[in-house]
């Protein structure tokens, strides 16, 4: 058996990254994807934190207090899971998460969540230089298309999820799937 605990970070999946609001989205089931992780997790009573963003910024639409600040629905804490708010976009940045892996004995992280290329990209790269087991489930997280720096093209909201998750295999994070993180799921031994 494993003898270290997978903590499922799920980073902003907030009712502000609604399509509409963002564009041309892709991999439309990755909060089914999410959803099914996090009750895996739970039922096998293992850790599981939830990342808020909190925009400072009163146009952005995870400003908190508006409707887009809130976690989409079945998402969120329950019971003593724990809760992030951060204002960058890594998790690591401007908050207690380090701290509070490292005081439990953490160290293999499971990252869901969105944006690919934005918050679950930053905290994967950070998670992997401070030493983290990291994984990124490439079907529960999702991105949006992307213009160019120079305005000149779009890029469609797959290429950018793929290319984002290709500069993080083997360099910050193994990039697996939902049901290969089902799998091994079952060869974790719970720890207290």
């Amino acid at each position: 058996m494993i003898q270290s605990n997978p903590v499922l970070i799920i980073i902003d999946v907030q009712k502000g990254f609604e399509q509409d609001a963002w564009g041309t989205r892709n991999n439309i089931h990755a909060e089914d994807n999410m959803l099914t992780l996090l009750q895996a997790w739970r039922r096998q009573q293992f850790p599981v934190i939830h990342v808020q963003h909190a925009s400072k910024s009163e146009t952005s639409p995870l400003f908190p207090g508006t409707e887009g600040f809130r976690f989409k629905e079945g998402f969120g804490p329950v019971g003593d899971e724990y809760l992030i708010r951060k204002h960058k976009n890594s998790c690591f940045i401007g908050t207690e998460l380090d701290n509070y892996l490292k005081e439990n004995g953490y160290d293999t992280l499971i990252l869901v969540g969105l944006t690919t290329n934005h918050c679950v990209s930053t905290t994967a790269r950070m998670a992997g230089n401070l030493g983290y087991r990291t994984y990124v489930i490439h079907d529960a997280t999702a991105c949006f298309n992307l213009l160019s720096y120079d305005g000149e093209t779009t890029f469609a909201a797959e290429d950018v999820h793929r290319l984002s998750l290709s500069s993080l295999h083997n360099e910050f994070a193994t990039v697996t799937s939902t049901s290969e993180a089902l799998r091994v799921l079952q060869s974790y031994q719970y720890i207290k």
